[in-house]
């Protein structure tokens, strides 16, 4: 690993670079913070890419790519002289140090648990009005409603047991169910929409990401897929020209491997 002398300097490289690329490059003058957005997201989803496939070269890249949109932005903000580099680094620093008076203050935790139970609480000393302010409304839905249950969670509106999370479950199936039957659309995604919130809800008891678990199934199918259509080709026959019963034996032999 290099030293904190090297980690500075290479920092210091790259805010170098970012100054001359400003200055010099055609493209990177233009940018403004509503320009870079987008590529912002998309850099984000590549590195939750890179992690969920433990490449590690791979997520080394995706943060090189992440860092730099960092430093692009706070380029911009010291243009405008609005804030720069120093300020959002003192930023977070500070809010590390207020965060965790159980590090830097005299408060005792026992776990985890107590840790994000302070971090909410200290939020709503802040002047925040609800825990929930700070869950973005762009999220995707499925990441969104992890973050509010966990931050609920944190102030102690939750479930005592994970059976009773799976009972609700089950009787937000039977709602569903019910709805379905009397075929009323807008009740039948009412009550889907509170099936799936169950379903995150309890994930989270069984200690398991929902996003990330829903993202390895999607890896798994396309992966089973596509050596369906490797198949398919191979026999020099469409995927629409087959019988299900036909596709189903590579797909049983998409499984074993």
């Amino acid at each position: 690993m290099n030293s904190r002398e090297n980690q500075l300097k290479a920092f210091d490289r790259l805010l170098t670079i970012m100054d001359e690329l400003r200055e010099q490059c055609p493209w990177d003058k233009k940018q403004t913070l509503q320009s870079l957005r987008h590529l912002t997201i998309e850099e984000t989803y590549e590195l939750g890419d890179a992690i969920l496939d433990d490449d590690l070269e791979e997520v080394k890249k995706e943060l090189g790519d992440l860092l730099l949109h960092i430093v692009f932005y706070a380029k911009i903000g010291s243009e405008t002289g609005d804030f720069d580099i120093s300020d959002v680094s003192n930023e977070i620093c500070e809010k590390l140090i207020n965060r965790h008076p159980h590090i830097y203050g005299d408060v005792k935790v026992a776990d985890e648990e107590d840790v994000k139970r302070n971090w909410e609480n200290l939020k709503l000393k802040e002047g925040k009005k609800s825990v929930l302010e700070g869950v973005p409304k762009s999220l995707p839905a499925l990441v969104k409603a992890t973050r509010i249950q966990d931050k609920v969670a944190g102030v102690g509106f939750d479930w005592e047991e994970p059976q009773q999370v799976f009972e609700k479950l089950q009787e937000e199936l039977e709602e569903l169910q019910h709805e379905i039957n009397e075929h009323n659309q807008d009740k039948i995604e009412a009550e889907f929409g509170d099936v799936l919130f169950s379903m995150i809800n309890y994930a989270r008891f069984l200690n398991v990401n929902p996003e990330d678990a829903l993202e390895r199934t999607n890896k798994k199918f396309i992966k089973r897929f596509q050596y369906l259509e490797e198949k398919a080709k191979e026999k020099s026959k469409s995927l629409k020209d087959m019988t299900l019963a036909e596709m189903d034996v590579f797909w049983e032999e998409a499984k074993k491997i």
